[in-house]
């Protein structure tokens, strides 16, 4: 996985998105499903970013995280803002159980927890397939 600082062309400004490769960011990109998370423009380059850093450098703990986050999220559906409404009809058998990752308010998850509905906040941000995958 790498990561990229991308911009907005509708100046929205910058963000961080997770991608397999740099030609999956193109391929991906191409198709319109790279999009900013503020205004959903598709209007999106990389910006600069710093050269590569040494092996050593990349062995930091945030890598680490990241890399074992990427790992467990690698069966995941995202649901994005229906994850709340997901979480709860799988808790209620109203769906096939399965793993889901997505966007919740803080208010939201502690309805969740409320209910004895497992959920947790991942460590680091994760990017909807709209920008990944």
């Amino acid at each position: 996985m790498i990561v990229f600082d991308l911009q907005c062309g509708a100046q929205c400004g910058s963000f961080e998105a997770w991608f397999g490769s740099n030609s999956d960011f193109e391929e991906q990109r191409g198709a319109g499903l790279v999009e900013c998370p503020v205004c959903q423009s598709t209007d999106i380059r990389k910006a600069p970013m710093a050269p590569r850093l040494p092996k050593k450098m990349a062995d930091t703990p945030i890598s680490k995280l990241a890399a074992l986050q990427g790992e467990l999220l690698k069966n995941s559906r995202w649901v994005g803002d229906e994850f709340t409404d997901t979480a709860r009809a799988m808790h209620l058998g109203e769906i096939e159980q399965q793993q889901v990752h997505g966007n919740a308010t803080l208010e939201q998850a502690r309805s969740l927890a409320d209910e004895g509905i497992p959920v947790a906040p991942l460590p680091l941000p994760v990017t909807p397939p709209s920008q990944v995958n």
